[in-house]
């Protein structure tokens, strides 16, 4: 953990993806589905992609992370795309599949103890921010859920600005692995932790970031 002094906030504020959740335990089988499906409905005949390049594309927005993942797809493919990627993800989720990182559960009931508001600020859908939560046992310890699907907004600032609005939060801590979360977090004047467990992105991610973390029971150590 990379060290630094920070006042103990009202609120953190937690990304989902690649932070909370080891979504690759969840993704590799549901990227395989979506593409199976699309080539079945003759949407997209290329190819597979490597899962690696949607991986790396988590944290962003889904209709950016299309255009990264399969460029030369038409705009039909890419919504049909969303639509099989949540119903996928929904179904394995019920099904079990996906894992939290490890101790995130024990963590955040800790930190609930210690009278800190939680919340989730994510990018993703409605639906899957919401599922995983629900699916993995850890709905009822936040406060709020909130994705960019929901609030429809154009950036993880917005989101997180809301957030703090809606209530009302003074101080709060922003922790995720991407720069998208760190970006939150400057623009919110909040500090940020950086999760470098995480693999989905390249170290230069979380760059600006006040502290790092390597294991997520590090947030504790934080608050003493």
């Amino acid at each position: 953990m990379s060290q630094q002094k920070l006042v103990k906030p009202e609120a953190v504020i937690f990304d989902m993806d690649g932070t909370l959740f080891e979504t690759d335990t969840l993704l590799v089988l549901v990227h395989q589905r979506v593409f199976e499906t699309l080539r079945e409905e003759q949407l997209y005949m290329l190819p597979t992609p490597p899962v690696d390049k949607l991986l790396s594309c988590l944290g962003m927005l889904l209709e950016d992370i299309w255009r990264q993942v399969m460029p030369e797809s038409t705009e039909a493919a890419r919504k049909r795309a969303d639509e099989l990627l949540l119903q996928y993800e929904l179904e394995g989720l019920a099904a079990g599949e996906g894992e939290l990182y490890a101790h995130v559960e024990g963590t955040l009931r800790i930190l609930k103890e210690r009278g800190i508001k939680l919340f989730v600020a994510s990018n993703g859908l409605e639906e899957y921010v919401k599922g995983v939560a629900r699916f993995k046992g850890i709905a009822e310890l936040f406060d709020g859920l909130y994705s960019a699907g929901e609030y429809a907004t154009a950036s993880k600032v917005d989101l997180v600005a809301r957030l703090l609005k809606d209530h009302r939060i003074q101080t709060a801590w922003m922790v995720g692995d991407r720069s998208s979360d760190v970006e939150a977090a400057k623009g919110n004047g909040l500090p940020a932790i950086g999760c470098a467990y995480a693999t989905y992105g390249r170290s230069s991610e979380l760059e600006g970031a006040d502290v790092l973390i390597s294991d997520f029971r590090d947030l504790i150590g934080l608050l003493e």
